[in-house]
């Protein structure tokens, strides 16, 4: 996004994208409570933006740590201890439906891991020095996976407790559960799922808000 920008508090259909995720999660009839792992010193703005806009479920604060891993478990130390599934959420996917949540806790309270994902559609390349076609991937086996990536709390502590054994960096929770074996569920969704990562990705999310606004309305 360029320097000195925080994606999170950059304004689509109206308020920050920050604010449009987290209100899916407080209008999700599944989500009991919110924990929000956010940078140190950031605390008060997230404060400031659940009064303002209303996102009034219960939430804890908790400050991350230096790599994704470390901020997920410091959220998982801060879940209310009869936890038994979470619910892992990039904060940078404000179009994430009721839906899709509902069902990856459903899967994941019945084998332990469930992901939204999508297949792949294009044709995938790999390249080894990242100027020259390697070879062609067999898109038929290929998924995308998006969040909410949604575990039995068990099980992810487990995951990421042999994640910090070994010394790994993984930036994708589920690569924890292959580490100790856990099957991953697949939950594909029937609605776009983007996540804000490039400027280019903002017109494209505003439209999908707004034009879910309106569905909602009629």
């Amino acid at each position: 996004m360029g320097p000195n920008r925080d994606k999170l508090f950059l304004e689509v259909a109206g308020r920050p994208v920050i604010a449009h995720t987290w209100q899916r999660f407080v209008q999700a009839r599944d989500i009991d409570e919110i924990v929000v792992v956010v940078r140190e010193g950031m605390r008060p703005a997230f404060q400031e933006l659940a009064a303002q806009y209303g996102l009034n479920k219960p939430f804890r604060l908790v400050v991350g740590g230096a790599e994704r891993q470390d901020s997920v478990w410091n959220g998982l130390e801060a879940l209310t201890p009869a936890t038994e599934i979470v619910a892992i959420q990039d904060a940078a996917r404000p179009c994430t439906s009721a839906a899709i949540i509902s069902a990856t806790i459903a899967a994941a309270r019945e084998i332990g891991a469930a992901v939204a994902a999508q297949p792949v559609t294009d044709t995938i390349k790999e390249s080894s020095d990242g100027k020259l076609i390697t070879r062609t991937l067999d898109r038929t086996r290929l998924w995308a996976v998006q969040t909410p990536q949604t575990f039995r709390v068990d099980v992810i502590r487990r995951a990421l407790a042999m994640v910090r054994q070994k010394g790994l960096v993984v930036t994708d929770d589920t690569a924890a559960c292959e580490l100790i074996g856990q099957p991953v569920k697949l939950v594909a969704g029937t609605t776009p799922n983007p996540k804000v990562t490039v400027p280019a990705d903002l017109p494209y999310v505003e439209l999908m808000l707004k034009s879910g606004a309106r569905a909602s309305k009629s």
